[in-house]
């Protein structure tokens, strides 16, 4: 994070003014260079770039994967087409095209490719197919071997070595070579089938695991449990033997070992779901043995505070995380060696992830290694000359292949190697135990349960549940330390039989919670939840007990505390539950405004570095929802007791006021099911009073959108400047002004710009556009608007001195300082830079004004809207008079 940035609000007035006066001219810019592919990049002092091949243009579709052959040839793959060679000109040897060919198959004329994982090893080339068959590509998704067996320089035979069952975006991704050379390592998203696993680090017990109520995704997304989500196996090089190392993640595109051989992936979230409690940012996750993280479909994705979950060792932010590398093997200076690369595929952000042994795990600090706008990130690799090679594209958008390396003074030969310390010597030693049953295991494991580092507790936890429980069960129950016992509770509600509830819930009814630090009480409260989901209900007399142990600590001093004691207590149905949950949602709590806690980036920076997404984002910044009171309505779904008409009122005005936030494409959806679930608990004479009283109105049929009186009729269509001018071949006559005025606000014109004197001031003012402008010069520069960008409303990139940029419009500056706002929906709120920190400025080449905003709109809508706009808003134009 860049801590010399402060927010604040300053008026933006006659912010035109500033931008046709000295604003700019001030700013120390960037020299062109000779690629302007190349120019767009920020790169870090001492690095160079080059633009070596574009593949889209040359018809070879888009790439989005790559690996380097025995001969230092790299093979690509597009991601709905082949798989190509090319021999690359060595770096400053005057020459920077290479030379590329198709892969010949020899005699199987049977073309593979559509693929997202590529690795040379063995003598052969690995394939991660992520495909739907089709006429082209016929072969299905799953593991592939390809072998020169002639050594013809050409691959001859190919062999399916796994199936797997998934494709898209969420499918089998990429494959990547063990630390001691001598196995391969798989990793797939949530949409793809585990296989069956021949054994199973993460022991194969897994479920939903969450007391909050299940609400799927409302738009169907992710519907469908997928336990354990995104998995990352092992697998042998004849592909005949695969283990599973880790699961619970959402959507890993890949991963990477560093030099002590810690695994590590940058993983995503659903964005859908920003602003709800459950939401995590994109994060870099360390990758121990047997790990788990969690992810599950809607609101059961687990707390990163779950002790039988691991947290991540950074959360990044939003994006849509790609390609992880490990620099150990790059000509970098030495401060790079022990760090990690991670792509963003959305922002066009390489962030550098370094890494700090902490424990038995890391820590990391973030820098920006590398951005442009735009860049969507693929794939990337260290090159056997050591530059780092990465290629842009994806979803057959313009793809490009890119070489970056370091032309410094400092030295890149520097060997470095993280030492193993004691405590990851510790965890590796515990993680021999997650396998097969071994006698030493038990004694081993069972005093790390109350180690201090969070890690070594989860390895020795999993070690005992390698076991057979019988061989530890009495162990556990008559454990003294409480720590050890909890721990020892969430195994064995995990493995134990159910007629072991009772006395489960009496051990740990014997810990002094109060005695507990916050973490231990978080995992207390966990193992209670894991007993009532893996077991069921207590009777009335255990349920007395636990309300009687929780009741006292509730409320709790933080937000994490009272999320697990108001499901645990709401669903025992203790007497003051409810109205001790009420409370709380009426609580204005600013701490957990924005959900998923901290993160390395800033929202705010990333609205104009993709206006299709960041745009989105402005949206959500402008009115943040309060994630922790939606925890608690959440939870509240399930009480059907202990209500009074004064708390049934105050829980109903909730969902009303509710609506008027702004979270992820979901937020809607979700706050309505919940609405309704709620609803469920009223009596029958009353259900109708708070259906209206939550705010039924409000919404549309599928309760996922609020009801817009102006929102376009449609049907919409995919506008084309061709195909949109031909209905202005005709002069405009009688069109409608109200119909006209509406578009102009449902497609959001007024947030930017200004029409007699009202709107925003992002964008020009456009009183006068139909006197200056064609319809089709306005057609144009609605469907394209990077086709031309002024200067006076361009996004600027301001490159820091500390190697960070940040992305925004300049809207004022004195001698110190640059006024930068970031928020177009929220224009009066400006970030301040130190212009002593400032390098250098890049103004942007893509337009803060989002491409497609008509798509929504049929033709006779269309038509309006231009009428509108030449009219500059005014509603006695001839333009809307009737003919006569």
């Amino acid at each position: 994070m860049i801590h010399s940035l402060k927010k604040f609000r300053v008026p933006i007035v006659a912010s035109a003014l500033l931008f046709a006066g000295a604003s700019y001219t001030q700013l120390k810019q960037n020299k062109a260079a000779d690629n302007p592919k190349v120019d767009k990049l920020k790169l870090q002092e001492g690095f160079k770039a080059e633009h070596l091949y574009s593949p889209s243009e040359d018809g070879k579709g888009s790439w989005v994967a790559m690996t380097f052959d025995n001969k230092g040839r790299m093979i690509t793959s597009d991601q709905y087409g082949y798989l190509y060679r090319l021999t690359i000109p060595a770096i400053n040897s005057g020459n920077t095209k290479p030379s590329i060919e198709k892969l010949s198959l020899g005699q199987d004329t049977t073309a593979i490719g559509g693929a997202q994982g590529l690795l040379y090893a063995f003598n052969s080339l690995y394939i991660v197919v992520n495909n739907r068959p089709s006429k082209k590509l016929p072969r299905t998704s799953g593991l592939y071997r390809l072998q020169d067996t002639n050594g013809d320089d050409q691959f001859d035979k190919i062999t399916l070595l796994k199936e797997l069952t998934g494709e898209g975006e969420h499918g089998p991704h990429s494959i990547i070579l063990s630390p001691d050379k001598k196995s391969l390592y798989v990793v797939a998203g949530n949409f793809t089938t585990p296989p069956a696993m021949d054994s199973y680090r993460l022991p194969a017990v897994w479920q939903d695991d969450n007391l909050l109520p299940l609400i799927k995704d409302p738009r169907g997304h992710d519907d469908h449990p997928k336990v354990p989500a995104g998995w990352i196996a092992n697998v042998d090089s004849t592909g005949k033997r695969w283990e599973m190392v880790a699961a619970g993640f959402r959507n890993p595109f890949d991963i990477a070992f560093n030099a002590a051989g810690d695994l590590f992936t940058y993983d995503s979230d659903m964005e859908w779901d920003f602003g709800l409690p459950w939401y995590r940012p994109t994060r870099i996750c360390h990758v121990t043995s047997g790990a788990e993280f969690g992810w599950r479909i809607g609101t059961e994705k687990w707390s990163p505070s779950f002790a039988d979950n691991l947290p991540a060792i950074m959360n990044i932010g939003q994006g849509s995380p790609t390609n992880v590398v490990h620099l150990k093997d790059a000509k970098f200076p030495a401060k790079y060696k022990e760090s990690l690369l991670a792509f963003d595929w959305s922002f066009g952000i390489i962030h550098t992830i370094n890494l700090k042994p902490s424990g038995s795990s890391y820590t990391a600090e973030r820098e920006e290694f590398l951005s442009g706008m735009p860049l969507p990130l693929t794939d990337g690799a260290i090159g056997p000359d050591g530059a780092l090679y990465f290629l842009t594209g994806g979803r057959r958008l313009e793809s490009d292949l890119y070489r970056v390396y370091y032309n410094g003074t400092e030295a890149t030969n520097v060997a470095t190697a993280t030492p193993i310390n004691k405590d990851n010597a510790l965890r590796r030693s515990l993680e021999k135990f997650h396998g097969a049953p071994n006698a030493a295991a038990i004694t081993t494991a069972w005093p790390n349960l109350k180690h201090p580092d969070r890690f070594i507790r989860y390895a020795a936890r999993i070690a005992v549940e390698h076991q057979p429980v019988t061989e530890w069960q009495a162990k556990a129950l008559a454990e003294k330390d409480p720590v050890i016992l909890t721990q020892a509770m969430i195994a064995l509600a995990r493995h134990g039989k159910s007629e072991q509830k009772n006395n489960i819930l009496n051990a740990l009814l014997g810990v002094n919670y109060k005695a507990l630090s916050e973490t231990q009480q978080l995992d207390l409260l966990r193992a209670y939840e894991l007993v009532f989901l893996r077991m069921g209900k207590p009777d009335a007399a255990m349920t007395t007990k636990v309300v009687d142990a929780l009741d006292a600590h509730y409320p709790a001093a933080s937000n994490e505390l009272n999320r697990g004691l108001s499901k645990l207590l709401v669903y025992l149905e203790a007497p003051k539950a409810v109205e001790k949950t009420i409370t709380l949602l009426e609580k204005k709590d600013n701490s957990n405004e924005i959900a998923g806690g901290a993160t390395a980036t800033s929202s705010a920076d990333l609205i104009m570095r993709n206006p299709q997404y960041g745009l989105d984002i402005a949206k959500m910044l402008e009115k943040v929802p309060p994630a922790q009171q939606t925890f608690y309505a959440i939870v509240l779904t399930q009480a059907k007791n202990n209500w009074t008409p004064d708390l049934q009122e105050r829980y109903f005005k909730w969902f009303r006021n509710a609506f008027n936030y702004r979270g992820g494409f979901s937020y809607i959806g979700f706050i309505d099911r919940a609405r309704k679930m709620a609803l469920k608990n009223v009596p029958a004479n009353k259900t109708a009073y708070f259906d209206k009283l939550s705010g039924a109105e409000l919404l549309s049929k599928s309760g996922n959108d609020i009801v817009e009186g102006d929102y376009p009729k449609g049907p919409g269509k995919n506008w084309k400047v061709e195909d949109a001018t031909k209905l202005f071949a005709t002069e405009l006559e009688n069109r409608n002004f109200k119909q006209g005025k509406a578009m102009y606000s449902a497609i959001t014109c007024n947030r930017c710009h200004s029409m007699q004197g009202e709107g925003g001031n992002v964008g020009p003012d456009l009183t006068q556009l139909g006197t200056r402008f064609s319809k089709k010069d306005i057609l144009e520069a609605i469907i394209d608007p990077n086709k031309s960008v002024s200067d006076q409303y361009a996004a600027t990139q301001f490159q820091l001195k500390n190697g960070q940029s940040i992305v925004g419009r300049l809207s004022n500056e004195d001698k110190d300082n640059y006024f930068v706002s970031q928020n177009p929906y929220s224009p009066d709120v400006l970030i301040k830079i130190a212009k002593k920190n400032v390098a250098s400025t890049k103004a942007s080449s893509v337009s803060i004004m989002l491409p497609g905003l008509i798509n929504a709109l049929n033709e006779e809508e269309l038509k309006d809207l231009i009428a509108y706009l030449v009219a500059g808003g005014r509603e006695n134009h001839p333009i809307f008079e009737a003919k006569k």
